[in-house]
């Protein structure tokens, strides 16, 4: 995965903002997971987990990665259900492939 494979182009220009950030923060990893997270659940979070999802990615990412593998404890201004949704996400390495047909195929 090197990217968003989400379109943008059903959301509002808070969340495009959002998903757009959410794939460039510099480490890539936290591309993978943050921008993973938003490709799968930009669409249906609300305003106040828009929220804190803004406030998340404000954070170095460093301490962010710490924060998801555990290797530190998460402030409790972080400890919020969009944090534990993020953390608990597992990105889809081998998405379904079209085959020859056009048909997605299963792996």
């Amino acid at each position: 995965m090197t990217g968003t494979t989400r379109s943008s182009a059903d959301l509002d220009p808070r969340r495009r903002r959002i998903l757009v950030r959410a794939w460039r923060r510099g480490i890539r990893e936290m591309d993978l997971v943050i921008g993973g997270f938003a490709d799968a659940e930009i669409g249906t979070l609300n305003e106040a987990e828009l929220d804190q999802l803004e406030a998340l990615m404000a954070e170095d990412d460093g301490d962010i990665l710490k924060w998801v593998t555990g290797e530190a404890e998460t402030p409790e201004p972080f400890r919020t259900a969009v944090f534990e949704r993020l953390r608990a996400y597992v990105p889809d390495f081998e998405p379904e492939q079209p085959d020859s047909k056009g048909q997605a195929s299963q792996s």
